[in-house]
């Protein structure tokens, strides 16, 4: 028996309002997150800190 073409419609709202409802947690989750997170030190890139310029070593057995 088919269901009523405004039933799905709501079925698919339903599902689109708990889809955002998971994402605005997240968002919350994130924005936690990186309010509880320490500081980086100033002017240094954390991406690239480490890094050393210039030939790098072998790996070893090489």
């Amino acid at each position: 028996m088919p269901q009523h073409p405004g039933m799905s419609k709501r079925q698919k709202e339903l599902a689109r309002k708990e889809k955002n409802k998971e994402k605005d947690a997240r968002r919350e989750q994130r924005k936690k997150e990186k309010a509880d997170r320490q500081p980086g030190e100033e002017g240094v890139d954390p991406d690239i800190a480490g890094i050393i310029p210039g030939p790098q070593p072998l790996p070893e057995g090489f």
